[in-house]
C-alpha cells in the first residue's frame, strides 16, 4: 500500500469538493473518532466468539469503517506534516522494546 499515493488521491477528492477549509487537524481527529465509534457499534452486544465470526454483511461493514478510519488518519498526518509510515514504525519499535522481553 503506497500511502503517499493514497494521500494524493484523498487530496484530489478533498480539493475537488472544496473541503480543505474543513480539514483542520481537530476536525479530522473528530471525524476519525466518529468512524471508530461506528466500528465499535458493529460489535456492541456481541459475545467474544460472535465478534470473531461476523456474518459477511457485518464483516464488510467493519471493513468500510476501518477504511474510513485509516483514510481520516492519513489526512490528519498530512495536515500535521507527519509521515504515517514513520510514526507507525516508531510506535511499533517502541512497543517491541516495551513488551517483548527476550
Amino acid at each position: 500500500m503506497n500511502l503517499e499515493h493514497l494521500t494524493e488521491r484523498l487530496h484530489r477528492i478533498r480539493d475537488t469538493n472544496d473541503w480543505k477549509p474543513f480539514h483542520s487537524p481537530k476536525n479530522l481527529a473528530m471525524a476519525a473518532s466518529v468512524e471508530m465509534a461506528e466500528l465499535v457499534e458493529i460489535f456492541q452486544w456481541l459475545t467474544e466468539d460472535q465478534s470473531r465470526q461476523l456474518p459477511a454483511d457485518k464483516l464488510a461493514h467493519a471493513g468500510q469503517e476501518v477504511g474510513d478510519i485509516v483514510l481520516y488518519l492519513l489526512l490528519l498526518c498530512s495536515e500535521l506534516g507527519l509521515d504515517m509510515n514513520e510514526v507507525v514504525r516508531a510506535k511499533l519499535a517502541d512497543s517491541e522494546r516495551r513488551f517483548i522481553h527476550e
